[in-house]
């Protein structure tokens, strides 16, 4: 745990807190991070909001809300926690972790706000916010509004008021293991082929094809 402790930044004091923040449901006989993971999502939430309310101060509110969950969310916190390798520090059943356990987004996120709970449990909100900025920071350099960009709908306003068409987005295939499918997504506009995406949800590919269309057509 010392070389967690090292990636965070962070020496726990009380080094039982830190290892229930990073032991999983299915590891019987221990405590888990349920509880740590529900209180380290309030922080995150709040943190986030701090940071998106001071850099865009004349944002409006609904615009900041579609940030702060383009920042919090499963994602985001899996690739924070994927950045310091959390997951080989992660206590979890053998089942679990022949299951790929260690590599799933849901359970790197939720242990990733389990232990920013633990250190404002430990250390305050002071402390887990300066923690919290610094990983986000690190992994997210560039946070803008493009953030919460949504290309779809911008290409869909603008098909049906200049050709009255809906863009089509056709599922071409899906690929790889379970624990990381991809999916290879086409755009097409009065049954032509306007752009393909791949990416690890279909919601996200559909994104990609859309904004890639919006270039196409001179609107980006």
């Amino acid at each position: 745990m010392r070389d967690l402790e090292k990636k965070l930044g962070y020496d726990f004091k009380d080094k039982e807190l830190l290892k229930q923040a990073i032991t999983h449901k299915s590891q019987s006989g221990a405590k888990h991070n349920e509880r740590l993971e529900f209180l380290g999502d309030a922080v995150l939430d709040l943190v986030v909001a701090e940071l998106l309310f001071e850099k865009f101060k004349d944002v409006a509110e609904g615009k900041l809300s579609k940030l702060r969950a383009a920042l919090v969310n499963e994602k985001s916190f899996a690739k924070i926690a994927n950045s310091i390798k959390l997951g080989t520090f992660i206590l979890m059943s053998a089942s679990e972790q022949s299951n790929n356990g260690r590599k799933k987004p849901s359970i790197l996120s939720d242990a990733f706000e389990a232990i920013i709970g633990a250190i404002f449990l430990e250390a305050g909100f002071k402390r887990a916010k300066e923690i919290s900025l610094a990983l986000i920071q690190k992994n997210f350099p560039d946070i803008s509004l493009d953030l919460c960009k949504d290309y779809k709908t911008e290409l869909q306003e603008h098909t049906q008021a200049t050709m009255a068409q809906t863009p089509e987005y056709i599922t071409l295939r899906a690929f790889g293991p379970d624990h990381k499918k991809k999916f290879e997504i086409a755009l097409e506009l009065n049954g032509k082929e306007m752009a393909r995406a791949i990416s690890g949800t279909k919601k996200e590919a559909q994104q990609i094809a859309a904004r890639l269309t919006l270039e196409k057509l001179g609107l980006l």
